[in-house]
């Protein structure tokens, strides 16, 4: 029984354990565990989709340059491309810029090796810094039979390229890439100017 006029002696918190602070202590330790349990899950599903999923093959896109050659020539333009590609070789790109004198290139990949095609007004040290190297060693020439172009000026470079070059009516031509030269003569065999018939 309390006497007025008495303060009761008030409670202090250190007599009472904190039930407060012990369930927050248990929280933090659950949701420590409970993010380790996720991050864990996480990891395993990217590992076992990693496992199972098959490698995705990667391809470039295959290009009918004569089609858009077509497009170009009906525009009045006159071009040099490949009538016809060795076996296993394909069209990635091709660059064209219109004009009066107009500007081609092709871009091409065997299995393994890349290949390419510029017709330009630019003269031939330009193409050859840009497309082979700023220094490239001059070989011999060679002929080549059944394209626009009989004679060609071959040139490699440190890195392993070859080109050859030559001009065709004030117009340059280079054919280069990191095939055999064998390979690169083949290809400008099949050099033409023919009207190609554009495909819808």
């Amino acid at each position: 029984m309390s006497v007025l006029g008495q303060e009761q002696p008030a409670e202090r918190p250190d007599e009472r354990p904190d039930e407060r602070q012990g369930r927050y202590q248990r929280s933090t330790s659950g949701m420590v565990g409970a993010l380790l349990l996720t991050f864990l899950f996480v990891i395993g599903f990217v590992v076992f989709r990693g496992c199972n999923r098959a490698n995705p093959d990667v391809r470039p896109d295959h290009i009918d340059y004569r089609a858009q050659v077509g497009f170009a020539q009906e525009a009045g333009a006159t071009l040099v491309y490949p009538s016809r590609l060795p076996a296993g070789w394909y069209a990635t790109r091709v660059d064209y810029e219109a004009g009066t004198r107009p500007e081609l290139g092709i871009s091409l990949l065997t299995p393994d090796q890349y290949v390419g095609v510029r017709q330009s007004p630019r003269d031939l040290p330009e193409l050859l810094a840009a497309y082979v190297d700023a220094q490239p060693a001059a070989g011999q020439s060679v002929t080549v039979d059944g394209g626009l172009v009989r004679r060609w000026q071959t040139w490699t470079d440190s890195g392993g390229d070859t080109a050859l070059s030559a001009r065709w009516h004030h117009e340059s031509l280079l054919v280069y890439g990191t095939v055999s030269r064998a390979d690169l003569e083949q290809l400008a065999s099949t050099l033409t100017d023919a009207t190609q018939k554009a495909r819808e």
